[in-house]
């Protein structure tokens, strides 16, 4: 049943798409939401779709590092999935088209939360690398943030 919510996703990503091997800030929304999408709906297949073979995940210093897209579909929960959901947020995400570097505030939850910051390099529409710093937190994320909080989207 869920595999019906995510064919419009995995549509409009392929609709997105570019013709050239170049993300507008426009796709690299749709391919971080689409991220989201597969690990909130528990679909490590969607969620690993938008990286790309050779790609490198890291929490430096190599904290959690993987290396290749099966490896990465295998962290996020490969196709046993998880016991417990995973909740995954976007909170502010800017793009730089000329570089093809993105990075995106969130919040996520599984057996616990964080709250951080990816960067993310794209090739030919596929993540190619991506580097995250997080906090481990109980707060919210208007509380984790404070006075600094701010929201864009």
């Amino acid at each position: 049943m869920r595999n019906l919510f995510l064919i419009p996703a995995v549509l409009c990503f392929l609709a997105c798409t570019p013709s050239t091997d170049r993300l507008t800030t426009q796709q690299f929304k749709a391919v971080v939401h689409i991220l989201s999408k597969g690990w909130n709906e528990g679909n490590a297949r969607v969620a690993a779709g938008v990286f790309a073979e050779n790609a490198v995940y890291e929490e430096p210093p190599k904290k959690q590092f993987y290396n290749g897209k099966q490896q990465i579909f295998e962290f996020f929960g490969g196709d046993k999935g998880f016991e417990l959901p995973m909740k995954m947020k976007w909170h502010n995400l800017a793009f730089n088209e000329d570089t093809q570097v993105g990075f995106g505030e969130y919040t996520f939850a599984m057996n616990n939360q964080y709250h951080g910051i990816v960067i993310m390099q794209f090739q030919k529409g596929k993540i190619t690398h991506w580097r995250e710093y997080q906090y481990k937190s109980p707060m919210e994320w208007k509380e984790f943030t404070g006075e600094s909080s701010f929201e864009t989207e």
